[in-house]
């Protein structure tokens, strides 16, 4: 049995925690957390040991701690890093690479530049083989994992057919659970977004993906407008739709009306954290024009890269084949299961 130890209890650490305790192939040894808040007892209260570093263990001397980060790591196979962005990097420089330890690294890292954490940039439906033999990898952010389940399927179906991507990203300002973070009443837009430059990481340099982002006031998932333009004419629209239909992860919803309608849902059927860990393309949004085809769909921001986390997790502890990794990921995650609720919810009336 592997031993996985998660450094970092916020948004994603806290999700995958939840997921990967019931994995029976590994061990949980605990999960790092950085900063002395309710969050501490929380994760105690949910069955987790909770280390911290060892420079700041004065901080955390009224919670009941099992030790520091720094010893927890001696007995560990694999680290998620879901510690706050940038402190990726230097764990991987001060922990992780000096104990020769496997390492999973989130969105808030990056692989360019001197800070780079890899060479690689995951998503299960692109570059899974390409992860097997890695030591260091970045899990995609919500927004870059949600445009690879997307974008992917259109370049296998249709090839050079297509001219270009037209991307807006929309995207939430906090997370739900980010409850100390004010959402600004302004729209911000991002100069130079990385999530393109992300994407063309793991799609090739030479994909012709055009991208702003905007930055909006609401904690209710991301919503990305794609223009697909074509250098013929474009497939009739129920085509285009089939190509998502048995896609892992996508959901077809035909009569939402926005991002928290279908959080709402989620939460109505107890979803875990109100996640539904999935795309939701949303086809009352879907139309034609010329050699055009226009369409939206929303991202569960956080919540749909703790899937991808397992998926990964997989790819490096055990070197499993693709389809075996995606069964063992949903006998713990039951997207399926997920998928058909939320798109019999949302049916044509």
């Amino acid at each position: 049995m592997k031993k996985v130890f998660i450094n970092g209890y916020g948004s994603i650490g806290s999700r995958i925690s939840k997921f990967i305790k019931d994995d029976p192939e590994i061990e949980v040894l605990g999960v790092g957390k950085y900063s002395p808040n309710e969050k501490v007892n929380r994760a105690i209260s949910n069955g987790f040991s909770v280390y911290v570093p060892e420079s700041k263990k004065d901080s955390f001397k009224n919670y009941k701690i099992s030790g520091t980060i720094e010893t927890a790591l001696d007995e560990c196979d694999l680290v998620i890093d879901a510690s706050p962005s940038g402190q990726g990097f230097l764990n991987k420089k001060n922990l992780y690479e000096p104990k020769n330890i496997k390492a999973i690294y989130q969105g808030g890292e990056t692989v360019y530049g001197e800070k780079a954490v890899s060479d690689l940039l995951f998503n299960s439906r692109v570059n899974y083989k390409h992860a097997i033999g890695k030591k260091h990898v970045m899990q995609g952010s919500c927004n870059v994992t949600g445009m690879g389940k997307i974008l992917q399927p259109l370049r296998e179906k249709y090839g050079d057919r297509i001219l270009r991507f037209d991307i807006t990203l929309v995207r939430r300002w906090a997370d739900l659970d980010q409850t100390d973070k004010e959402l600004t009443d302004t729209i911000e837009w991002s100069e130079n977004p990385h999530q393109g430059d992300d994407v063309k990481s793991y799609m090739g340099k030479d994909t012709p993906l055009f991208l702003r982002a905007i930055k909006v006031p609401t904690r209710q998932m991301h919503l990305h407008i794609l223009d697909i333009r074509f250098k013929d004419s474009p497939p009739d629209l129920s085509e285009f739709l089939d190509i998502f239909k048995n896609e892992y992860g996508v959901a077809i919803l035909h009569t939402a009306k926005g991002t928290k309608e279908v959080r709402d849902y989620a939460d109505s059927i107890k979803f875990s954290f109100k996640d539904t860990n999935m795309i939701h393309i949303h086809t009352n949004m879907l139309e034609s024009i010329g050699d055009t085809i226009k369409m939206m769909y929303s991202d569960d921001q956080t919540g749909i890269v703790i899937p991808e986390n397992h998926i990964l997790m997989q790819a490096l502890l055990f070197e499993k084949k693709y389809d075996d990794a995606m069964k063992h990921t949903e006998e713990l995650f039951h997207m399926g299961e997920k998928k058909k609720l939320l798109e019999e919810h949302f049916t044509k009336k």
